[in-house]
């Protein structure tokens, strides 16, 4: 199993592209499914989890062709995808494929909506916390779905097509979000959608399924319309960048000291935390390529942050903040509201000597002087990526065992931060 190797001290110089965002690549690709014509996907990022869809949604019968580099790409810009759910021959979506990642679950939705049918495993995945479904499951029944579980299984059916209707989320779903806005699409009738996340990438599909042919109104804002038709015709659309790789890396830099560009990344994707490092000592300057993260000399600042939905500090860079704060002159308090069971990364930032004390769903961060390097283990996507962080000013050598979850989010992770001066290599096997 490969492992990542850091020998930490070095500050971070240079450019850093950020890649497409993986939390709106995955629903894109799901949303192919909703036409029989050929979507066609740019900036989509090389991760597990594109790779992992890829794999379901061939089990659907859908085709899926990659683009090859073309003249003038450099190295990490992102593939393109040519998404073409002709002809769709098998609606369920088994355990062995599901189980895997959380995210496929959603293909009940274009399933339910077009083929008026699907069978879907429960979702396995991610360890954090329970994120059930429920929600999920609530949205389609209001749109008219008839569900069952069996067998670990959700069944349904919507014999005559689903019918627009209003959807209340009781809490804010970004999951559930998306399956809404999907099945609706297709669904006769008006569909209103209150409560609902405004998270960017929420946006970005509700602008794909418009060159799509849907009526969407007011995404990004907590009520959706959608209008129904009776068929959507294939589009291209490009995934905007990845607003957590953005955050992550601009976290590295603060952490590190330096000076890195962080080219494609869109500022106003994550003003929230981007607020925050400035808070915290970093300089942060958007600029027509991006933003260009800096800190040079001045010290890390002790921060106090809850996580919140969009537009608030998000709980995907929760993890990455923490590490940060480990060597801030005081003592830090992050506070997180969205999912529980998300401290798993603690114990591990405590084998470099980091001092966190956790009450609920709080963490008190007392920043020490230096980090010693060590052996650590990843223990979920985004929490893998703040132990690299730590790793980067540790002193020696630190070692990150299980780093498929972090090719799970992250993109050629280690060849982005040895290009600006970090020591960081890919050990194989």
């Amino acid at each position: 199993m490969d492992r990542i190797r850091i020998v930490g001290g070095s500050k971070l110089n240079g450019t850093i592209p950020i890649s497409g965002a993986k939390n709106a690549a995955l629903p894109l690709m799901i949303a192919g499914l909703l036409t029989d014509e050929t979507l066609i996907l740019d900036n989509v990022p090389r991760l597990a989890d594109v790779a992992q869809l890829q794999r379901i949604l061939g089990n659907h019968g859908v085709d899926i062709m990659s683009a090859g580099k073309r003249p003038g790409d450099h190295e990490y810009q992102g593939q393109t995808l040519h998404i073409s759910a002709a002809n769709i021959i098998d609606t369920t979506a088994p355990y062995e494929l599901v189980s895997k990642m959380r995210a496929s679950f959603w293909v009940i939705a274009p399933l339910l909506a077009r083929m008026h049918e699907a069978k879907v495993s429960l979702p396995g995945g991610c360890a954090i916390g329970t994120r059930p479904v429920d929600l999920l499951i609530m949205a389609l029944e209001k749109l008219g779905a008839e569900l069952t579980i069996d067998g670990g299984y959700v069944i349904a059916k919507a014999p005559g097509g689903l019918k627009g209707a209003e959807i209340d989320f009781a809490k804010v779903t970004v999951s559930g979000t998306h399956v809404a806005l999907m099945a609706a699409t297709l669904a006769k009738g008006t569909t209103v959608i209150t409560n609902a996340a405004c998270e960017p990438e929420i946006v970005d599909v509700a602008d794909c399924l418009n060159k799509m042919g849907a009526r969407i109104t007011g995404a990004g804002t907590t009520t959706i319309t959608v209008e129904g038709v009776a068929k959507l015709h294939g589009t291209r659309h490009t995934v905007l960048p990845d607003r957590i790789e953005t955050g992550t890396y601009a976290m590295a830099v603060a952490m590190t000291g330096g000076d890195v560009q962080l080219s494609g990344a869109r500022p106003e994707l994550l003003q929230a935390a981007l607020d925050v490092l400035v808070e915290a000592g970093a300089t942060v300057t958007p600029n027509n390529d991006g933003i260009r993260v800096a800190r040079n000399g001045a010290g890390i600042k002790p921060v106090n942050v809850s996580t919140a939905p969009f537009p608030g500090f998000p709980t995907d860079l929760q993890a990455q903040l923490m590490a940060l704060m480990t060597t801030a002159k005081g003592s830090s308090h992050i506070t997180e509201t969205i999912f529980e069971n998300r401290f798993m990364h603690v114990q591990e930032l405590a084998r470099f000597g980091a001092r966190i004390h956790l009450d609920g769903e709080t963490a008190t961060i007392d920043g020490t002087a230096k980090l010693r390097g060590a052996p650590v283990m990843a223990t979920d996507l985004r929490a893998s990526v703040s132990l690299v962080i730590a790793g980067l000013v540790a002193e020696g050598e630190t070692m990150v065992n299980r780093i498929y979850h972090l090719d799970r989010g992250f993109e050629r992770l280690e060849e982005k931060l040895s290009a600006c001066g970090a020591t960081i290599e890919r050990i194989s096997g």
